[in-house]
């Protein structure tokens, strides 16, 4: 999480709370508290990766602590900055019966974000295909954090939408690098050091139950029933959004009139909300 707030008649000053790794129930209970003690203007909220990365994931639980979060930003007045993202399976490039339950998780975290920026009048980014899969120069070399160009790209599309609702007048931040992108074999070193960790608590937590999951595959696409694994998944999101609790009264319509809500197709993203004059801002995020 990421949030603004004014300092004078212009300016900007911002607070990262995110944490690398962080699920959703992480940014409900430790990060949102430290967010709304800052009382921010704007507030961006991208997270979910992580989730679908657990063999704990949850979608209904995603759903609940989503929405938790996001009430309680827009509850206190912040203009609320949420992004929908790549699934984590092409971006690694795994196998197909690999990936596949992968984006699925991904796709039904995206619905939820989807419904809920609409619920509570969110800036929106969509950032889940086109250039955020292809231009691999984006992101590091562990494919699921951006890079230097990627945060910039994030910044330059956010503050596109926010000058679009009215909340961003300046000129827009710079996307070219103020550093050179890592070498080649930083990025080697990367894998066989922290990347090595990483891979390995992966595999302890999730890959048993993903080679399950790519069993299952298999056989639906052998007896040409994939649809079934879609279907449901499908049914799960749209439980899970009816089982959350009505909004306020001066839920989404009163943010939608303050914000000027706006989504876009435009592939970007967020983890940093480049903002308006007189703005505090805070991301949250893992």
């Amino acid at each position: 999480m990421a949030v603004g707030r004014g300092r004078g008649a212009v300016g900007v000053e911002f607070t990262n709370l995110a944490v690398s790794g962080a699920q959703t129930r992480d940014v409900w209970e430790r990060q949102t508290p430290a967010a709304l003690a800052l009382h921010p203007d704007l507030a961006s909220v991208v997270v979910g990766v992580n989730d679908t990365l657990r063999h704990t994931f949850d979608i209904r639980a995603v759903a609940a602590d989503l929405d938790r979060v996001y009430a309680a930003l827009t509850g206190q007045g912040a203009t609320l900055l949420t992004a929908c993202l790549p699934d984590p399976g092409a971006m690694l490039g795994l196998p197909g019966a690999l990936a596949r339950p992968l984006a699925r998780r991904q796709h039904a975290v995206n619905a939820v974000v989807h419904a809920l920026s609409d619920r509570y009048g969110a800036v929106h980014l969509h950032a889940a295909d086109g250039d955020w899969v292809d231009d691999r120069t984006l992101w590091s070399v562990d494919r699921l954090h951006p890079g230097e160009r990627g945060h910039r790209q994030f910044a330059v599309r956010f503050h596109a939408l926010l000058a679009e609702a009215g909340h961003a007048t300046g000129e827009p931040p710079s996307p070219e690098p103020e550093f050179p992108a890592p070498t080649r074999t930083a990025g080697l070193w990367w894998l066989a050091t922290a990347g090595t960790g990483w891979v390995a608590r992966r595999c302890g937590d999730l890959l048993p139950q993903l080679l399950r999951l790519a069993a299952d595959e298999v056989r639906h696409h052998a007896r040409g029933t994939g649809g079934r694994l879609d279907l449901r998944a499908a049914a799960t999101v749209a439980a899970a959004l009816a089982a959350l609790p009505a909004p306020a009264p001066e839920g989404a319509e009163d943010q939608r009139r303050r914000t000027g809500t706006n989504r876009t197709e435009v592939p970007g993203t967020a983890c940093a909300a480049a903002g308006r004059s007189a703005a505090r801002t805070t991301a949250i995020t893992g």
